[in-house]
């Protein structure tokens, strides 16, 4: 096993594991604890310390490991999007979009509001001719 898929396990245990519920009470827990012990340190510097290094280094490496979950479900989403385009009458110039600076996907993004915003056009004049019809 390679070092980057057991990164991969690692990463994709830890972010399926911190999203439940399990773990949040773990670290209210963690928290209650932490101020009941207050009194006994004289709410110290110390204790203070304790409880924002914690959290800071914990929040550090979060961040990489969900980042790196995310990235890998980001990407394996836009495989799926990309094979339904194939297998449907959609452009295939809408694959990889992903891939195109921002410049371009303003473009193609304006282009489908347009689009849009004419089949609600047409939408509206459908159901105002509908609404004629009943009046009568």
């Amino acid at each position: 096993m390679t070092w980057q898929s057991a990164f991969r396990r690692f990463a994709e245990g830890t972010a399926r594991y911190a999203g439940k519920p399990a773990a949040f009470l773990g670290a209210v827990l963690l928290i209650v604890v932490w101020a009941a012990t207050g009194p006994l340190f004289h709410f110290g510097d110390t204790w203070q310390l304790v409880i924002n290094t914690s959290t800071t280094i914990i929040t550090f490496l979060m961040v990489f490991l969900i980042q790196s979950t995310q990235n890998r479900d980001t990407a394996a989403l836009h495989l799926k999007l990309d094979e339904l385009i194939c297998s449907s009458k959609a452009h295939n110039a809408l694959l990889g979009l992903e891939e195109l600076d921002d410049q371009a996907i303003e473009r193609i993004r304006q282009h489908y509001a347009s689009l849009a915003e004419d089949a609600r056009g047409d939408l509206e004049r459908l159901q105002e001719g509908g609404k004629k019809k009943g009046r009568e």
